[in-house]
């Protein structure tokens, strides 16, 4: 199949690019409700919409202007392919975004629970400007069952969709967090074997849950294993740990913290978006 060509909708300078000037980025979690015919679906998708607005517009007036938009209130999530209408659904809110802002707040997207071809169909259909995979090489046990990477077919599908220069880079989890590795454990061998032979552009390393906190040292043996590509902290980023970060990760993905009273189903709170950008760069 002859390549399409990707036409970003995002603004020319990639998170990724963002991160190779040494900028330390910080990328708000759009944690979206129940998507239609989820089973804790209780709205139309209307409101979904409104809600990834509402916290978009905290994040980007905070001063955060890269967002990683998933599914998040669909859970129990499925191990592998998700059903047709959350890609669609996932590309509309992003192109939402992408009006609402023109462009100045970068997106990612996150198919849940690891459906990288889906975010891959609606990265390239909104313009993304990366996707997250939480297993893209080797298998983890979760509590979706068995998840096996599919690093080969993923990367076959991007070039398929963009050609060779092209399209939403890669950002793929290293003993990612509610997930037990099936088979290697050590985090330099999982972060080299990312990178070096399923062709991820970055990693993430997160703790061991949702709002977590991410080991410093296991940052530190990451980055020493691929010092030239990106590492971004992938969870429990607070305005009191972030300083220790700084420096020696490239970035971080921030959810949890950054809603009201640290509760993940409230709304996101400016004041704290901007509070935690202000501790990055003091």
């Amino acid at each position: 199949m002859a390549g399409l060509e990707c036409s970003c909708l995002c603004s020319e300078i990639s998170p990724l690019q963002m991160a190779e000037t040494n900028e330390f980025l910080l990328t708000g979690v759009l944690h979206l409700p129940a998507l239609p015919g989820a089973p804790a679906s209780v709205g139309g998708f209307q409101s979904v919409v409104d809600h990834a607005l509402r916290d978009a517009e905290a994040l980007f007036e905070g001063g955060i202007h890269s967002c990683v938009i998933e599914n998040f209130g669909d859970s129990p999530f499925r191990a592998g392919v998700v059903q047709p209408h959350v890609p669609a659904m996932l590309a509309v809110i992003a192109a939402e975004v992408h009006r609402r802002f023109s462009g100045e707040l970068q997106v990612g997207i996150n198919v849940l629970r690891n459906d990288a071809h889906s975010a891959l169909g609606a990265a390239v259909a909104c313009g993304a400007s990366f996707i997250r995979v939480n297993v893209l090489t080797g298998a983890a046990w979760t509590d979706q069952g068995l998840i096996q990477g599919q690093a080969d077919s993923v990367l076959r599908y991007r070039r398929a969709l963009c050609g060779p220069e092209s399209g939403p880079r890669i950002m793929a989890d290293v003993r990612v967090k509610h997930a037990i590795p099936a088979g290697e454990t050590d985090l330099s061998r999982l972060a080299i074997e990312a990178v070096e032979r399923g062709g991820a552009d970055g990693v993430i390393v997160t703790g061991q849950g949702t709002g977590l906190p991410t080991e410093v040292d296991d940052v530190r043996i990451v980055r020493a294993a691929v010092p030239s590509h990106p590492v971004w902290v992938g969870s429990g980023v607070r305005v009191q740990t972030i300083r220790a970060l700084v420096g020696l990760a490239d970035g971080a993905i921030v959810g949890t913290c950054l809603h009201r009273d640290g509760q993940i189903e409230a709304e996101i709170d400016e004041n704290r978006v901007r509070s935690l950008v202000e501790a990055a760069r003091s």
